[in-house]
């Protein structure tokens, strides 16, 4: 019996060529497409797929989002992240919501089969690049001294280094897994407590401390 696969993808025809570079593969059997991560959510639990080769950014929830729903109700499926959006925190999100892998939409054909097998084996895989990044944070020594602004929960510490890296509230919002409302009182709670007027001052005080660059 062949990998049972599952391709999520609001663009019709890339969702086509995945479909139909995978479905090539004899050992792989397309058994379902989705174009909303709603719909992604509703296919995995009606077909059960190994493997969900799923976008990032969808029209409804999030690939972020539709993953974690997926990871939650069927640990059995394994989530593999296809997606233009090759940032670290998109990659780490993934991670945290439960993706076993992350490629990126130029990857070779050949990589991306790889990666669905991998991905069906319970393996963790990601692109060349993407590799190296999560190396590197893994690599990092831990820290010696106290955090940046102890005053602030990690959770607003994550919101503050997301700000001033320049994201908008939506994409903090994305990034975090988090609803709008609860962004804007994360970020009321950080001025508050870094006593600054507005978000200008509070970028220029997270990049004084070293948070939000690259």
């Amino acid at each position: 019996m062949g990998l049972r696969v599952l391709v999520v993808d609001d663009h019709p025809l890339f969702r086509f060529g995945v479909c139909t570079l995978l479905d090539a593969e004899p050992e792989i059997e397309i058994v379902g497409e989705a174009a909303s991560g709603a719909a992604a959510i509703e296919a995995a639990g009606a077909l059960l797929p190994d493997v969900v080769v799923m976008d990032l950014h969808l029209p409804d929830l999030s690939g972020i989002q539709a993953t974690r729903h997926i990871a939650a109700v069927s640990p059995d499926t394994g989530v593999l992240m296809l997606t233009m959006a090759d940032e670290s925190e998109s990659v780490f999100a993934a991670m945290r919501a439960g993706a076993r892998g992350y490629l990126l939409k130029d990857a070779e054909p050949d990589e991306i089969i790889r990666a669905v097998q991998a991905v069906a084996r319970r393996e963790a895989i990601f692109g060349p690049d993407i590799a190296n990044r999560v190396l590197g944070f893994f690599n990092q020594p831990p820290p010696t001294s106290e955090p940046v602004f102890p005053e602030l929960t990690g959770r607003e510490r994550e919101v503050l280094s997301l700000i001033a890296a320049g994201h908008s509230n939506g994409v903090i919002a994305n990034t975090l897994c988090l609803s709008p409302k609860t962004v804007r009182n994360h970020i009321s709670n950080v001025f508050a407590k870094l006593h600054v007027a507005d978000r200008a001052e509070a970028i220029v005080r997270a990049r004084d401390a070293g948070l939000g660059r690259s």
